[in-house]
């Protein structure tokens, strides 16, 4: 393909614009290999044709002339149909789309909307020639294209504002800062050169002044200063407003601010204001503030040329500090010793002040300033002051009572009268003079005291002068121990095996003492030589030693004298008797008597072989128990054959051996017995009364038995034992009994008698019925009960109370339960 543009072919025949007439210049058409080059195919070799090449097509950005044509282009083959032109690229079907277009039949691109060459500044298309088919007719063609750049963009500083610092007094030509601006145009052109300028000048506070103190590069942006006389003091910063232009100054503008802070140096050093001071102090007191010293700096407050610092050039005791304020920064003036109005009652004191930081060279004065503080020292009433705390005192533990400890143990400052006692003595062991202060023993110390730990007592003592300040101080006893008590021998009794090897038979024997080392162990054990000549002892160690005969004694008992010494400074000892038991001994050398130490030395009895005897032992008195359980349970529920089961050889019927115990029965009206009929076959009924022990050898059981606390000696009626031969129901016998409870005169009303513990003749257990009782009352006197008051007055309007047996019991008279008070 070819383009069609007249302004695109200045060099390239490729590129010289198509006529009406002629599609190739005339220069070419002469020649015709370059007229008709397809006539040459075939004919052995040829040039191979090259594509076109197209020169960038320049656009200017912002163009106002929308569509505007860029190029044509049109292919350079011969066809006999219709040629179709296709744009493919960025600006057409990429983004960004609908930049371009092409006219598909004429090859004719344009611009559709206008460019921004920050955005893009060039676009690479691809422009197709197809038949109607789509078939590509020839290769594919490049057109790039160009935005060229206008200056439509402002410069731009990059901060706002800008901030710098200069020192005071800078000289001029000192570099400040650097201001930057950007421009968005393109920097290969003169859209993009800026040029800075200071424009305007503004100090703080206002007017300060009013020269211009400062000037810029135009090409770098480069502060400085351009005269002298910059003083913290005078002013505090400066606030330029800056312009930048591009094209060299000469386009468009914009402005900025920038800061400058003018720095403090330490030009100006710390004056004392006033420079003498008069201060107080108090004795005996140390770590309080004894007064304040101002100073003034015109420097900058809150830094390191302001703020103070402080020394004491005369204070040869160092009993005084100074230190600053950070805040106000003043010299704060401390007593760090205490002072002694009788040593010294006036000081005078030279205080020196200088910065933090060096003083500048710059400062119109170089010395230090000098303050005097005059310190007086007001005298007060000092505590006493003992000479030692603790006070130390070391005696023996037996010291006698009254024997002087220690002394001149406190002394007054302002030599006032003293007076001195015991503040803590937990044992009274102590003693102090009041008016001497002299510590003597009370009584004698015991190193066994809980309140000695590591051989020392602590006591306090107390001491006040005349004006009534006191002090305390502590006591430290050190306790010598001493030997108090003899060594006592311990064990006082044993044995020791008869025969056998000399040197494993003896006692071993111990002795104990109350003392402490070094009056205890080691121990020295002896018998005395008039004393059991037919006994040794012989030492072990420092706490031990063996009691052994001389020959081989008999078996009996013996009395052996033995004879301790401890270590003690004097030495203490002690005589003891030791029974001493000689026996046999078995093979473990245990003293048994003679018969079992015989067996146990000679037979000897295997312990397992023990152990079996002593099981079947128990195991036979298991069965022999066992055996006796049978029989009593097998003689007294023998069930005779062909009877219920319920009724059976015992002598007494089965209603007899089953009892309620919790059912206590009221009054009349209590007709809800329980039913025993499933205890009872009727059928199988006893015979009656007078025929219920035929000859059986058995002996009766008795009759009913009387009450004993009847209050009348009535005769009571027959209570029916055992119920009518072949009753059909119980509950005959149960109204039968009522009938005879209720008509007995011998009852309080409304008691039924209830005999509920009777369990027949016979029994080895007592009977617990007050009603069985076989002692008589007839003897008894009951006047005793009118001395248990009101208590007993109330019970006997509700019960009818006697005594059986040294017991008192009651009965209801209205069925309610009854209790003796």
């Amino acid at each position: 393909m070819k383009p069609e543009s007249a302004a695109l072919l200045p060099f390239s025949p490729r590129t010289i614009p198509q006529t009406p007439h002629h599609r190739w210049p005339r220069l070419y058409a002469l020649h015709p290999q370059v007229l008709h080059p397809w006539r040459s195919r075939g004919k052995g070799l040829v040039r191979v044709k090259r594509d076109w090449i197209i020169p960038p097509i320049r656009v200017s950005e912002n163009s106002k002339q929308i569509p505007e044509t860029l190029v044509q282009i049109k292919s350079d083959k011969i066809f006999t149909g219709e040629v179709i032109y296709k744009l493919e690229g960025p600006g057409v079907d990429q983004e960004p789309k609908n930049l371009f277009e092409i006219d598909d039949k004429t090859g004719v691109i344009r611009s559709k909307r206008p460019l921004d060459r920050e955005k893009y500044s060039s676009f690479s298309l691809k422009a197709f020639a197809l038949s109607p088919s789509g078939e590509r007719l020839e290769n594919p063609t490049t057109i790039k294209i160009v935005v060229l750049d206008q200056n439509d963009n402002r410069p731009v500083f990059l901060h706002s504002p800008f901030v710098g610092t200069v020192s005071e007094f800078s000289v001029p030509g000192t570099s400040v800062m650097t201001v930057t601006a950007i421009d968005a145009d393109d920097p290969v052109t003169e859209n993009a050169v800026l040029s800075y300028s200071i424009i305007g000048q503004e100090s703080i506070p206002p007017n300060a002044i009013t020269k211009i103190m400062f000037g810029i590069n135009n090409e770098t942006g480069a502060i400085y200063t351009r005269d002298v006389g910059l003083d913290r003091e005078v002013v505090k910063e400066f606030k330029l407003k800056l312009q930048v232009a591009d094209m060299g100054g000469m386009g468009l503008t914009s402005e900025g601010v920038a800061i400058i802070h003018v720095s403090d140096i330490n030009n100006h050093a710390p004056q004392f204001s006033p420079d003498l001071y008069s201060m107080t102090a108090v004795e005996n007191r140390n770590n309080y503030e004894l007064g304040r010293v101002n100073v003034t700096d015109r420097d900058d407050t809150g830094t390191g040329n302001w703020e103070a610092r402080y020394s004491i050039g005369n204070d040869h005791g160092g009993n005084f500090a100074v230190h600053t304020d950070p805040i106000t920064n003043q010299g704060v003036l401390t007593v760090v010793k205490p002072l002694d109005y009788e040593a010294q009652s006036k000081y005078h004191l030279f205080l020196e002040v200088e910065n933090l930081n060096p003083l500048s060279s710059k400062a119109s004065r170089l010395t230090s300033s000098i303050a005097t503080v005059t310190v007086t020292v007001v005298n007060e009433n000092e505590a006493p002051r003992f000479r030692e705390d603790p006070i130390q005192i070391e005696v023996p533990e037996s010291v006698q009572p009254g024997t002087l400890l220690k002394s001149n143990i406190a002394f007054d400052p302002d030599n006032s009268d003293l007076r001195y006692e015991i503040s803590r003595d937990p044992e009274s062991w102590l003693d102090i003079n009041r008016d001497t202060g002299d510590i003597t023993a009370k009584r004698k110390f015991n190193m066994r005291s809980p309140h000695v730990k590591n051989s020392i007592y602590t006591a306090a003592v107390k001491v006040t002068d005349a004006g009534g300040v006191s002090a305390v101080a502590t006591v430290a006893i050190a306790l010598k121990e001493t030997n108090d008590f003899p060594p006592q021998v311990f064990p006082l009794t044993g044995f020791v095996c008869r025969g056998g090897s000399r040197s494993r038979n003896g006692l071993l024997l111990t002795a104990v003492d109350e003392d402490l080392p070094p009056q205890a162990a080691p121990f020295l054990f002896q018998i005395p030589d008039d004393l059991s000549a037919n006994w040794t002892i012989t030492q072990v160690n420092d706490t031990h030693a063996m009691l052994q005969p001389l020959v081989d004694l008999e078996v009996r008992d013996y009395a052996v004298t033995v004879l301790v010494s401890d270590s003690g400074s004097p030495a203490l000892s002690a005589e003891a008797q030791v029974n001493v038991t000689v026996c046999l001994c078995d093979s473990f050398r245990d003293c048994k008597s003679e018969a079992g130490a015989i067996l146990g030395s000679s037979v000897g009895i295997n312990f397992i072989a023990l152990i079996i005897i002593v099981a079947s032992a128990a195991l036979l008195l298991l069965l022999l128990l066992l055996a006796v359980a049978l029989t009593a349970c097998g003689r007294r529920h023998h069930i005779k054959k062909g009877t219920g089961l319920l009724i059976g050889e015992s002598e007494d019927d089965i209603r007899d051996n089953v009892f309620n115990y919790d059912e206590q029965g009221g009054g009349e009206e209590d007709e809800n017995a329980f039913n025993i009929d499933l205890l009872w076959n009727p059928h199988d009924a006893p015979p009656t009364q007078g025929s219920f022990y035929p000859g059986s050898g058995i002996p009766p059981r008795g009759k009913q038995p009387l009450r004993k606390d009847a209050p009348h000696k009535l005769p009571s009626p027959t209570y029916p034992r055992r119920p009518p031969a072949d009753p059909t129901d119980i509950e005959d016998y149960i109204n039968d009994g009522l009938e005879a409870a209720d008509h007995d005169p011998n009852v309080p009303p409304y008691d039924t008698a209830l005999i509920y513990d009777y369990e027949g003749d016979g029994s080895l257990a007592g009977s617990l019925s007050s009603i069985a009782s076989g002692s008589s009352d007839g003897d008894q006197d009951y006047d005793y009960l009118n001395d248990w008051g009101p208590r007993f007055k109330k019970l006997e309007t509700r019960c009818a109370c006697y005594r059986a047996e040294n017991v008192l019991k009651c009965v209801s008279k209205s069925g309610v339960v009854c209790s003796h008070p």
